[in-house]
């Protein structure tokens, strides 16, 4: 395992509705009103019930688990030509996999259409895939922190599984460590939603619902509590259902993507350390002379550390603030040229991250 103002409107409104029943429920669960009155609660958890239930009776058909020596994820139907979208660390560097769908126990056979690791998405294609079900995508910049969410796939392997949170956060920026074993190089996620809904091993690739049956965003990643060497409850991560609808479009009708959608600056980076080991920038190992970079002047040898008001330490910090940027907008770096150590300030136009 590893965020159009009328949807927007009754996304919200439906979430509050929900909301209200989940608190009213539980008064009820509890015996007791916010009055001090005995409520009924039958009434208010069957329709609580009864809410979350459609919701998951709608989308899980659409939520499938994937499967290869070694390894379990899980995926979302795009289509009903067969193609299911997931993440690249799922797939790893397989190219054939059996697939699951809900509430049945068919295998399918799947092969690899396209992975895309710098945002941590790939296709794979079942044959015959007339009788799918495919998801409604939604957008994580139709919510809200607070809105309702539910995560569905197959964590540790138990396949049509669901868990429910809100969503905690939007926008985030997430580095996404490497696992050298899959042969994933790791990457930074942007733009991504927290959430409380819990994410497992095995959710990676899933759904991220919200209770308008639209799939927001593709559970990836859970933070990890350094002091107990394992995942923080309730701090999971998802790529927003914009960006993986996008990039599987992208693959469906080209075979690959064509259109990164990310800032680059057209250098190779490497963190510089001082005389102490400390990392103190993010020094141009090498240039692009066509780039961007190169075209405002950056040299081979600079250390670049800020951009604007943020200061660079290390090459992922570098790529870590691109992420949060868009191709053609105007940055300032802050870089050492030595052996001067008076700062320069450079300003670049953003380019778009080649694809390959």
């Amino acid at each position: 395992m590893r965020s159009v103002h009328r949807a927007a409107a009754g996304v919200n409104r439906a979430s509050a509705r929900m909301l209200a029943l989940l608190l009213v429920a539980t008064a009820a669960l509890a015996g007791c009103s916010a009055a001090g009155q005995p409520v009924p609660p039958p009434r208010f958890a069957a329709e609580l019930s009864d809410e979350f239930a459609a919701v998951v009776q709608n989308v899980l058909p659409s939520v499938v688990e994937i499967s290869q020596p070694g390894s379990v994820g899980s995926g979302v139907v795009f289509d009903r030509a067969g193609h299911i979208v997931t993440n690249a660390h799922v797939v790893g560097t397989g190219k054939a996999f059996e697939v699951r769908f809900a509430n049945s126990s068919t295998v399918r056979q799947a092969t690899l259409v396209y992975s895309y690791p710098p945002e941590d998405l790939a296709v794979i294609k079942v044959q015959d895939g007339g009788s799918l079900v495919p998801a409604r995508f939604g957008a994580a910049r139709d919510m809200r922190v607070g809105d309702l969410v539910m995560a569905m796939g197959s964590p540790l392997g138990l396949e049509s599984s669901v868990t429910h949170g809100v969503v905690s956060a939007l926008g985030r920026t997430i580095p996404e460590p490497a696992e050298p074993e899959i042969g994933f190089a790791g990457t930074v996620l942007r733009q991504t939603i927290q959430t409380s809904a819990p994410i497992n091993p095995g959710n990676s690739g899933g759904a991220l619902v919200n209770i308008n049956r639209e799939v927001i965003g593709i559970p990836t990643l859970a933070a990890v509590n350094q002091n107990i060497g394992g995942a923080a409850p309730g701090v999971g991560f998802a790529i927003p259902g914009e960006i993986a609808n996008d990039i599987a479009r992208q693959i469906v009708d080209n075979g690959r993507v064509v259109n990164s959608g990310r800032a680059a600056v057209g250098i190779t980076a490497v963190t510089v350390t001082d005389d102490t080991g400390q990392p103190v920038g993010a020094g141009v190992a090498a240039l692009d002379p066509n780039g961007p970079a190169a075209a405002a002047g950056v040299r081979v040898g600079d250390i670049i550390t800020r951009i604007e008001g943020d200061e660079i330490r290390t090459a992922q910090d570098l790529q870590t603030r691109l992420a949060e940027r868009r191709p053609g907008e105007a940055i300032r770096l802050t870089v050492t040229r030595p052996p001067a150590a008076q700062p320069l300030t450079i300003t670049v136009t953003l380019g778009e991250l080649p694809v390959t």
